[in-house]
């Protein structure tokens, strides 16, 4: 009986509100999430696009995929990808707190704490995308549980200095609460699949109308941006939410790391 009752007491994530903070704060503060994440992923995309082709990143060319040079060429994009993600998460996930406390953004500021979980952010990335698209390959869901387990790992390397052992405070603070997590990222990918396939038609017309391959990439940076940015103030609020329900730290006592 003691087991059942602590069972219905355990607290809810609030998915639909995690997620409805996470458009007040895009939205709210969307020039500065859009400063912070344009650069490093349209610098991503074109870097992407000088390794295996600009009309490939563009989405109106088929990658070449044979030969050793392709295969590297490959794997340096999804590295390309990585160190992106990372620095964006890394970004906003302090923009994310300052946001939700009303406080003034201080993108200056922000730099040092990323970069300096940038290396292990990039690294343990790279662990997690590969069990993440092995578990893809085992019928998706185990994939998106996967992310799930790891899913505030750059909160915890970002806010904790947790390093390389961002993988088990990631897991320690998901435990319990890994499948509504997989709800909001299931809820999360299809608003952006709305979002995308709207978008995705007015760049198609853009694209028609100019002709440039360059636009094409531009624009889907900025497409890109909105996603990214989107993700990681709800995966800074998931880790929030996780923390404030396992330990009482709130908000403000997670942005104090900064001041």
């Amino acid at each position: 009986m003691a087991n059942i009752s602590t069972a219905q007491a355990k607290p809810p994530l609030g998915v639909g509100s995690l997620i409805g903070e996470s458009f007040s704060i895009l939205f709210g503060k969307f020039l500065q999430v859009f400063l912070v994440a344009y650069g490093p992923t349209l610098l991503g995309l074109l870097l992407s696009g000088a390794l295996l082709g600009f009309g490939v990143i563009a989405g109106t060319a088929a990658p070449d995929i044979g030969g050793a040079g392709s295969a590297i060429a490959i794997l340096l994009t999804i590295v390309i990808s990585i160190v992106t993600y990372g620095i964006t998460t890394a970004l906003l996930v302090q923009l994310a707190y300052d946001a939700k406390l009303g406080r003034q953004i201080r993108l200056g500021k922000y730099l040092g704490p990323a970069f300096a979980a940038l290396i292990p952010i990039v690294i343990l990335g790279l662990v997690v995308g590969v069990l993440f698209m092995i578990g893809l390959a085992l019928f998706v869901i185990p994939g998106l549980w996967i992310y799930a387990v790891f899913s505030v790992l750059a909160p915890a390397i970002v806010i904790e200095k947790a390093g390389f052992g961002g993988l088990g405070r990631s897991a320690g603070l998901t435990k319990e609460y890994r499948w509504p997590i997989v709800g909001a990222i299931l809820l999360l990918i299809l608003i952006m699949t709305v979002v995308e396939l709207v978008a995705g038609f007015l760049i198609g017309i853009v694209s028609t109308i100019f002709g440039s391959v360059i636009l094409d990439i531009v624009l889907s940076a900025a497409l890109s941006t909105f996603g990214a940015g989107l993700g990681s103030i709800l995966i800074a609020l998931i880790y929030a939410r996780l923390r404030e329900i396992k330990e009482g730290v709130s908000v403000d006592q997670i942005a104090a790391v900064f001041d």
